[in-house]
């Protein structure tokens, strides 16, 4: 039968409890939201919905193609420009999603005959980077610069470093100064997917390459989404235009898809104005990391210090973390559930965002549940 095989897969899933589910939210959810990555709390933002609407309605429902034929709109390059700008980037480019601009990234940045390293707790977008590539990928120990140090000696010719700023799963930080280090002694370029840092690390919100004292550097490459702190959806790739240029040529998910709806454009674009006017949401994420941290580990939870938006609070086993997460979930609480094989360590944990927009009483009360409720 065809795609029999896929029964055996369900059934090995469901065995070792690993079966994922959609659950379709409604829009008046009552849950306390600590799941999603809205770390700025925008998503809802009065202006940041209005620039959402009348981006729609100036520009239409969808970009109507490819960025090269008809999807680029003023608006695209208003987008860019600003974002570019903010970031301290020479320039910009956006993508569909921050998933497309990570494997534009790496795919277009890493030609046949060169060297990817990549650290062992990247996000699975740029893993899937590094396999499309045409180059061959060396994966070193997690945040160790030494590691992609030695990689690079081995290697002559083109190389680049390849590491998200801040891992999604432990909410750690990598060491962005000493890898661009490790990268200037061999004359390595840099790929950093600051997708857990825009909005939350740096001056105002900037980033946290801007934080490293990378922002504008001609070795070093970026790529954000607009799904987390900006509230939207999409993605973008800032670094020198002469980088950008060769990615719309070359790019194959900017060059063969379509470009990005305008109303997640105009909500991204809404959003980062309004991080201009107002940066103390950046500190204010911080801030609401530490203390969920501080109180969980007082209420002797092992949690995980953040650098940046996401804590992580470990759990006993995958089947303990899913149990555990639906009891959060049935005493009002959503919490992201990351286990096997979504872990590269194999630790099953609870992951929550502290966003910006969290009042005293709703960290206590998360804080509550979660400790009611452990396995």
């Amino acid at each position: 039968m065809a795609f029999g095989w896929i029964d055996e897969q369900a059934a090995q899933r469901r065995r070792a409890g690993l079966v994922r589910t959609l659950r379709p939210r409604p829009a008046d959810s009552p849950l306390l939201d600590l799941a999603s990555n809205d770390y700025l709390g925008l998503a809802r933002h009065p202006e940041v919905v209005e620039g959402a609407a009348r981006a729609a309605r100036t520009w239409g429902g969808g970009a109507t193609g490819s960025r090269l034929v008809t999807g680029t709109t003023e608006l695209h390059a208003e987008l860019e420009r600003e974002l570019a700008g903010f970031c301290g980037f020479e320039a910009a480019l956006v993508f569909s999603s921050g998933y497309a601009a990570n494997l534009a990234a790496v795919t277009a940045l890493a030609p046949h005959g060169s060297l990817i390293v990549s650290d062992a707790g990247n996000h699975a977008s740029l893993i899937d980077g590094c396999r499309l590539a045409r180059g061959s990928t060396q994966v070193v120990a997690h945040a160790e610069p030494d590691a992609v140090r030695k990689a690079l000696q081995t290697h002559e010719g083109p190389a680049v470093a390849v590491s998200d700023t801040v891992f999604s799963v432990d909410g750690d930080a990598a060491p962005l100064a000493a890898l661009a280090e490790a990268c200037r002694e061999h004359g390595a370029g840099l790929v950093v997917d600051d997708a857990h840092g825009l909005g939350v690390l740096g001056a105002g919100g900037r980033g946290a390459p801007h934080a490293a004292g990378l922002a504008g550097a001609d070795d070093v490459v970026v790529t954000v989404t607009l799904s987390k702190s900006l509230g939207s959806q999409g993605g973008a790739v800032l670094g020198p235009a002469r980088v950008i240029d060769h990615l719309v040529n070359a790019a194959r998910t900017f060059i063969f898809d379509t470009g990005l709806a305008p109303a997640a454009a105009g909500a991204a674009l809404g959003a980062l104005r309004l991080l201009r006017r107002e940066p103390e949401r950046a500190a204010r994420a911080r801030a609401v990391a530490a203390e969920l941290h501080a109180r969980l580990t007082a209420a002797g939870l092992e949690a995980v210090r953040p650098d940046a938006a996401v804590v992580s609070v470990r759990a006993p086993s995958p089947e303990g973390a899913v149990t555990w997460a639906a009891d959060c979930r049935a005493a009002g609480l959503a919490v992201g559930c990351f286990r096997p094989p979504s872990v590269p360590d194999g630790i099953s944990r609870l992951r929550l965002t502290a966003r910006a927009d969290l009042s005293e009483g709703q960290i206590e009360r998360a804080v509550q549940v979660i400790g009611e409720t452990r396995p």
